[in-house]
């Protein structure tokens, strides 16, 4: 009897090969996925070129060949442009019956099946920047032809560089947009202001960014190595009396968690409204 084929044994096809896609290569190296066993696609010679000396892997410029010799197919294009790759894909799709992930976001199951053809196992996934650093966090819906072998690669697929949590109603992944899509431009702009404040209070610019950056490292490690939540580490370092419970009321008059709740429903309901209009 054979032995089964692992996940790092499998073929795997990367239609398009910019920043996600290489950041996931990476990590699928740097995890033990076989070299050989991995393609990715571009229009641009040079980025071709690019990957194929970056990470040792094949490349080239035909969608139809990567997929006629891959098990999975990560699809790595622009929202804009799924659509017509996916209805040029489909026969060969059809053909061979990959597992389907894709990284796009706004473009749901239902265009996913009708462009690409029916019968296909299919992954939905929204990782966030962050990944770039193999620091991401990929939120993950699948139809009902994924099964438990094809969520445990594309689990191995995605922790290579973040965290992945799966969510159980397509709905949610609005919600995941909103929260770990989105999210690191809110605690950017957050950084923005308080290292703009730390200048008006005197310090010097570069003082001032360091000083809000470590600070917003250090916070995020406590908060994910601490055995208590974010409320319970806030309530320690908040001291009766003190600046910390200054600040922390002044946020609170100014309505801030009303408006985290308006700003994340705000992109929330924008996901899902994207997602009608590339459905047309």
């Amino acid at each position: 009897m054979s032995e089964p084929i692992t996940a790092s044994q499998q073929s795997i096809a990367f239609i398009g090969a910019g920043n996600m896609a290489s950041s996931i290569i990476g990590g699928l190296i740097d995890n033990g996925w076989a070299k050989d066993s991995i393609t990715a696609t571009a229009r641009s010679e040079e980025t071709r070129n690019s990957v194929s000396h970056r990470f040792g892997i094949q490349v080239t410029d035909d969608n139809h060949q990567a997929v006629e010799q891959s098990d999975i197919v990560v699809l790595c294009v622009k929202p804009q442009v799924m659509k017509t790759v996916l209805l040029d894909l489909a026969p060969t799709l059809q053909e061979t019956k990959p597992l389907l992930i894709s990284v796009a976001a706004g473009i749901d199951l239902a265009s996913l099946q009708k462009w690409g053809g029916s019968g296909l196992p299919i992954v939905r996934s929204m990782p966030n920047t962050p990944s770039l650093l193999r620091s991401g966090a990929s939120g993950l819906f699948a139809n009902e032809l994924v099964n438990e072998s094809q969520r445990s690669i594309t689990d191995t697929i995605f922790k290579a560089v973040g965290i992945v949590l799966w969510v159980q109603d397509e709905a949610r992944i609005d919600t995941v947009i909103a929260i770990s899509g989105s999210g690191p431009a809110y605690y950017f702009l957050f950084m923005e202001a308080m290292t703009e404040m730390g200048v008006k209070l005197g310090l010097d610019q570069e003082t001032a960014k360091q000083l809000t950056l470590q600070t917003a490292l250090g916070a995020a490690k406590m908060a994910v190595y601490s055995d208590v939540d974010a409320k319970e580490l806030r309530r320690r370092v908040t001291s009766p009396g003190g600046t910390t419970e200054q600040a922390i009321k002044t946020f609170q008059a100014g309505g801030l968690e009303q408006l985290v709740e308006q700003a994340m429903k705000a992109a929330s309901d924008r996901a899902a409204e994207m997602t009608r209009q590339l459905a047309d």
